[in-house]
């Protein structure tokens, strides 16, 4: 009996020490999960902060190419037109030799003068300056003077877009469109060309050339033939093979000649048949060797069929740069390109910080904050 109960003990006992080990085993269990749940938990954490790091790095990243290339557009530009107002900024030496931080008022107003701006420009321009100027104080009166200027919707454009090009004869007209072109066909569209000017035979051989050089379809026709049906061709086969750009072409002529006047006005109701709106932009190409004189033209075609944008050619050829103040502050049309040289490649959109502050390296040294 006694023994009996002893074994009861014993089992008693190892059944408890069972249910203790099952205990353990269970809560080992219970703190294994935990453990799992934890792990898993910091490594969802850790895969989410490594995604957010690498959007993070990728954001970073995006904008350091992002400012590169702004910083590297801009120096393209400074260097464009450095290039450009050489001429200009070298005629500046006879009054101010050496490069000064404060420059008298009087040699201010000679250098403009000297830059061929107009003087009631000058004269806005200079009002309420004392005897002495800095570089800083000049530039806030420069810039505003291209601030009127509309500026020209780049977003949501038809297509095709069409532009008509305007201008006296020796202008660089021709070219400028061969630029124009080889510019939009380096931004992958494609582009056709309209010999619209019938006018002169050697105006359509030269635009044939430049469109057999840059590998860009062309619409023509033979001297003398109507430039107006040129241009309904070359918009409806724009529309029909759909073709991101037109440029046409129209003959070179005086605000004067009063039967050519009234052909370009043709163009533009033709255009306009063809296509709704055409032509989408109206350019006008002015010979920066003219200077304040090209103003007159401007104004004249402006009137007569309304100007959208200026394009100034042969800027490196002419020590008259100052003119593109009078020409923003008064015709109130947007500069949009300035072409030097003869190449498909030189031109560069206006950028009226890159301009001004080309013309004051001229004379001032450069400010500490540009130093920095």
């Amino acid at each position: 009996m006694f023994s009996f109960f002893k074994k009861k003990e014993k089992n008693n006992e190892k059944n408890e020490e069972l249910q203790v080990l099952s205990s353990k085993n269970e809560k080992n269990k219970e703190e294994i999960e935990v453990e799992k749940e934890v792990e898993q938990n910091i490594s969802h954490a850790n895969i989410k902060e490594t995604k957010e790091d690498l959007r993070t790095d990728d954001k970073t990243v995006n904008e350091a190419i992002k400012s590169t290339k702004e910083r590297d557009e801009k120096e393209i530009q400074k260097n464009f037109f450095s290039r450009a107002l050489e001429k200009t900024v070298s005629n500046f030496s006879s009054i101010i030799p050496k490069k000064k931080e404060i420059i008298f008022f009087n040699e201010i107003e000679d250098v403009l003068i000297e830059a061929d701006m107009e003087y009631e420009v000058i004269e806005q321009v200079m009002e309420g300056f004392e005897n002495f100027i800095s570089r800083k104080q000049l530039r806030e009166k420069l810039i505003p003077l291209f601030a009127d200027m509309p500026k020209i919707e780049e977003e949501n454009l038809p297509k095709p877009f069409v532009q008509l090009i305007i201008g006296v004869n020796g202008a660089g007209k021709t070219t400028t469109i061969a630029k124009l072109a080889n510019r939009y066909k380096s931004m992958n569209k494609k582009v056709l060309l309209g010999a619209g000017d019938t006018f002169r035979a050697a105006a359509i051989e030269q635009l044939s050339t430049w469109a057999s050089k840059l590998d860009i379809a062309i619409i023509k026709t033979k001297q003398g033939h109507d430039a107006s049906a040129v241009a309904y061709d070359t918009i409806s086969s724009g529309i029909a093979k759909d073709f991101d750009n037109v440029i046409i072409d129209t003959a070179g002529r005086l605000q004067t000649q009063t039967n050519l006047s009234n052909e370009l006005k043709k163009i533009v109701k033709v255009c306009s048949k063809a296509q709704e709106n055409a032509p989408h932009q109206k350019l006008m190409i002015l010979d920066g060797t003219q200077g304040n004189s090209a103003i007159a033209q401007a104004k004249a075609f402006h009137e007569m069929i309304g100007i959208d944008g200026i394009i100034v050619t042969k800027l490196d050829g002419t020590a008259k740069g100052g003119a593109l103040f009078s020409i923003a502050s008064q015709l109130k049309i947007p500069i949009l390109y300035v072409g030097i040289g003869e190449k498909a490649t030189d031109l560069i959109e206006f950028s009226a910080d890159a301009f001004v502050d080309s013309l004051l390296d001229g004379i001032f040294t450069k400010d500490l904050e540009d130093k920095n």
